[in-house]
């Protein structure tokens, strides 16, 4: 599982440069709903991965998961907002807005394991989140910037074909049928795959300037935000569900926030979103092998072990 995310931190910097280099075509994807149609393959490829067994034991954690996604939707929203403030207004301000209001990052799931958290807990907030981000992200959206361009239907409307849509049919079709053990690993690929493409699709948008600086100030102080919000939720819990908490509440989704960018104010508000993927990324895989270690240590250090 760590090698794994390693895999796929690496593919996703490779995409990164890409996206940078050979923008031209790459730009004219995402033009031409480029991000929408890898978001919803993205957002299928991995739910179709979650296991029956995980949604069979949800019920028996829903006092963690209604508190963190009470908190999530309320705190997460408000500190992109202000964070935003620290980048000039324009697109870029507009793209980090929207940092907040996606839901958990879909690779927390897999940090969540590497780290010997709570899965069961880190999907139910997947799901949840993802929800959530679907019914009240145009609204909250409007709210927040004054946009003339923001029209909240619009914004649902893209978010059900793009993410609902394919979270429902993928966790359908997994709860009716077993998957195949042959078609794991390619819902694993075609999930990363998607996710180096998305990244590459949105650097396409990147035009390296002094102002990007302060979208990465901007973007950081979110991450140590939501860092600090993730471990103040899970104080109080289990190892196991404090791992899944700081995890899934400090890793957004950065392809559903690109989607919600481009789709309420535009491509190019959608690039910020592919530095905030690589430093969201970079922290989860980080931090997992981190916790991980810690984990083994205090189990080595345990009378018996």
């Amino acid at each position: 599982m760590g090698l794994r995310n390693y895999r796929e931190l690496a593919l996703v910097l490779i995409a990164a440069a890409l996206g940078l280099t050979v923008q031209a075509p790459l730009a004219w994807l995402v033009r031409h709903q480029g991000i929408n149609a890898l978001l919803a393959v993205l957002v299928f490829a991995t739910a179709i991965s979650i296991e029956p067994t995980t949604l069979r034991r949800l019920p028996s954690l829903w006092r963690d998961i209604v508190y963190a996604l009470a908190v999530g939707i309320t705190a997460l929203p408000a500190i992109s907002w202000l964070a935003a403030f620290l980048v000039p207004g324009g697109p870029l301000r507009d793209g980090v807005v929207t940092v907040g209001l996606a839901p958990c990052e879909i690779a927390s799931i897999a940090t969540t394991a590497m780290a010997g958290g709570s899965v069961v807990l880190a999907g139910g907030l997947l799901i949840g989140s993802t929800i959530l981000t679907v019914s009240v992200a145009g609204p909250i959206l409007a709210l927040e910037t004054h946009h003339a361009s923001v029209h909240p239907g619009h914004v649902v409307t893209n978010l059900l074909i793009v993410v609902a849509i394919p979270l429902a049919l993928a966790l359908a079709i997994r709860v009716r049928y077993p998957l195949p053990t042959r078609l794991e690993p390619v819902a694993q690929a075609t999930s990363s795959l998607s996710v180096a493409a998305l990244v590459a699709l949105i650097a396409a948008e990147i035009n390296l300037d002094l102002d990007y600086l302060r979208v990465a100030a901007s973007l950081l102080t979110f991450l140590a935000a939501s860092i600090a919000l993730g471990l103040f939720v899970g104080r109080n819990n289990r190892v196991g569900s404090r791992s899944a908490l700081l995890l899934t509440l400090s890793m957004r989704d950065f392809a559903i926030a690109a989607g919600l960018a481009a789709t309420a104010f535009g491509p190019k508000a959608a690039a910020p979103l592919g530095l905030y993927g690589i430093l969201v990324l970079t922290w989860g895989t980080g931090s997992a092998g981190y916790l991980r270690a810690k984990a083994r240590a205090r189990t080595d250090t345990e009378p018996g072990s």
